[in-house]
Formats: C-alpha cells, structure tokens, sequence
C-alpha cells in the first residue's frame, strides 16, 4: 500500500511539474497566437504607383502593445503583428510601444470592474521579473527595459526617442538608412502609478513619452469609456495632467471617459492624441469618438489615431479604416488623422505591419493626394511630437 501511494505521490508530482513546464514555456505564446490574428485569404493588389509612393512616406504609428508579449523585438516572428525586421519591411519610420500592466477578466467594452487582473497570470507565465507580479509600476518598468534593451542589442536598427532632438537626429539618419525604426515608450492607463504622482516622475525617467489616463476600467486617475462609474477626473488626475504638460508628455486620451476627456481638454495647452479609436458616425461603438468630440481634440492641433479593428472601423478591410479617416477629415481637416493600429492588443486585423502599403492604397482609391496621404500615415504625429516632447 505505501508503495503505491509513493507510486501516486510521484504521478501527481510530475504531473504538476509538467503542468509548470507548459505554464511556463508555452502559455505566453499560445496566448499571443490566439489573440492577435491575421485574416486568412490574399490581401488586395497593389498598384506600382502605390509602393513607389509608400516606400517615400514617412509612417507612424501610435499603438502597439508588443511589449505585453514574450518575443524578442528584434526577431521576425510568425505571430503576432510586429517586431523590428517586420516593421522595415512595411516601411515604418516610427513605432509607438505601449504598455500593458492591467486588464480585467472579461474584459469588454462596456463595463468592467478593476478588482481582477489577467496580466498577473501571463507576467508569471511569461517569466517575467518576480516584482512584476504583484507590482504594476514593475510592469511598465519592465517594459521600459525590454525596448531599451532591444535598442542596446539592435546594431543601430532600433532607437529609442526621448526629445525632439532624438527625434529629428534619427529622421535624419533615417534619410539616409531607410531600414532603420525608432520607438517611442506609452503608457495604456495610469493605475501603473499606483495612485502616487511621484511615480509619474519615474515613469517618464524609464522613457515613457505618451501616457492614457485610463484603460478598460476606472483608476485613481479617471473614469475609464468601460468602467462601472465612468467619473471625470480626479484630484489626482488633474496633477497627472498638469505635470504630463509639464514634462512633455504626450497626452493620450484613448479609453477615457467622456467626462473625463472634456476636462481633459479643458486643461491641456498643446495637442492631444488618441493613440487608436474609431469614430461613432462609421462604427458606432463606447470606445469610439462621436463628432462633438472629434472638434473638440481637433482644436487642440491634435491627432486621432484610427484603429485596423472591427471594435473600431467595424471590420479588418483597409476601406474601412479609410471610411473613418475621410469622416475625420471631411469634419476637421486631414492634419487631425493618423495611424492608430493597436496590433498586438488582442486583436484580429487584415494585415500585420507588413501591410501597411494596403493602407497607402486604399488611400489612393478614396482619392487622397499624395500631400495628404504623407500627413495621414505619419506626418501629422510627427509634428505633434514636435510640438509636445521635451526639446532634449
């Protein structure tokens, strides 16, 4: 009997072990292949004309949350929707990383609580640091690293931009050495603070330029679009956005709640983004701007970010997202409009950033100019970034 009891104690042990062994080798990457999604079938034909002029823009993007995920940004991967060889291709100049620290179970768009946290599984899943476990500022200090990291490791491929003067000495470069990308550190929600404003200051010590008071829930900072209050800001939030002015931070109002984003704008005396949306008047939806608020940000010299998702554009063709763009446009003038991709947010798209050139196209057959088209696929960030970042 006791020897097979040991015999069972031995079974259960090694099937515990091979249950940590799958945790935490395989889970990150099941994960990432499951939820950020590529449409299968051909991607429509583009013309000639189309990539002569697409391999001349100057492309930014305002969101990606590869950094939430366990490959190495240096290598090309056959997952996901981007990673440093897979951005030159598609001929991207400037690439915005943001990190993700929390998201709740269940997560919807319509009301979410913050007591839980799926990010806390796939950090210990993915190995990340011990303290990143339990701490959400470690979580985006930690992201912080990895870029910087990569950059360190990339042989110039990839550089970290901090000021306007980073930012103009790689465009540069850039001008001369084409397969080159710079990326620029984001924040998708403030809880990473966790409730101090003194942290706001190390944050932006780890490089991060571009900062979302909220994400899918309600913080100490906002009411979040998909919280259960859904408040304005607090006497917190109003300090974080007084000092994010004052650092030359870029205010991003993605995910914020309406009440919020008025007092928000209320404030702020330089350009806003919103780093990835859709507009209600073609994908009505609780993220997505209505056109009071489109003005509104416009006003401001802003940009607004449109996504490659059905939440945003209500499908993955690239006419979709170009319907959204042509609203903005014909209600605030096409200096308002920019990329906001959010690949790799767990997300399904038509393309990864290989792609890109389907949105140039796209362009073209709604009849853009080509003046236009360079402002709406990375121009218009750039002069935001030129006007918010810290000079140096």
């Amino acid at each position: 009997m006791k020897r097979l009891l040991k015999i069972l104690a031995l079974a259960v042990l090694a099937v515990v072990l091979l249950g940590a062994v799958f945790f935490f080798t395989m889970a990150g990457s099941i994960t990432d292949s499951s939820m950020n999604t590529i449409a299968e079938g051909p991607l429509p034909a583009v013309s000639d004309e189309t990539r002569t002029l697409h391999k001349g823009l100057v492309i930014a993007d305002m969101h990606a949350d590869s950094l939430l995920w366990s490959r190495d940004p240096l290598d090309h991967h056959d997952r996901g929707h981007v990673d440093v060889p897979r951005l030159i291709a598609g001929n991207v100049a400037l690439q915005v990383f943001s990190a993700v620290t929390k998201s709740p179970w269940g997560l919807n768009y319509q009301e979410n609580e913050a007591g839980s946290d799926s990010i806390t599984l796939l950090a210990m899943g993915q190995r990340w640091p011990l303290a990143t476990w339990s701490s959400l500022k470690a979580r985006a200090l930690y992201q912080a690293e990895r870029l910087h990291e990569a950059a360190d490791n990339s042989d110039g491929k990839l550089t970290v931009i901090h000021s306007v003067a980073e930012l103009d000495a790689f465009l540069r470069r850039r001008a001369e050495e084409p397969d080159i990308v710079a990326g620029l550190l984001a924040i998708e929600g403030l809880h990473a603070m966790e409730a101090k404003l003194e942290n706001l200051d190390e944050l932006y010590e780890a490089g991060y330029r571009m900062m979302a008071a909220t994400h899918f829930f309600d913080n100490a900072v906002s009411g979040s679009a998909h919280g259960v209050e859904r408040g304005g800001l607090t006497e917190l939030g109003r300090a974080v956005t007084e000092r994010m002015e004052a650092l030359g931070i870029v205010v991003d109002l993605a995910h914020v709640s309406p009440r919020a984003i008025d007092e928000i704008l209320a404030m702020v005396t330089r350009p806003v983004v919103v780093s990835h949306t859709g507009v209600k008047a073609t994908c009505d939806g609780p993220r997505n701007l209505s056109d009071e608020q489109i003005r509104a940000i416009a006003k401001t010299g802003g940009v607004i970010g449109i996504g490659y998702w059905p939440g945003a554009v209500c499908d993955v063709e690239p006419a979709a997202i170009v319907r959204a763009m042509r609203h903005v446009v014909e209600l605030v003038g096409v200096e308002h409009v920019g990329l906001g991709s959010d690949f790799d947010g767990t997300v399904h798209t038509g393309f990864d950033t290989t792609g890109l050139d389907q949105v140039t196209e796209a362009l073209r057959t709604d009849g853009f100019s080509d003046a236009d088209i360079a402002a709406i696929m990375g121009g218009n960030v750039i002069r935001v970034l030129r006007q918010t970042l810290p000079k140096q």
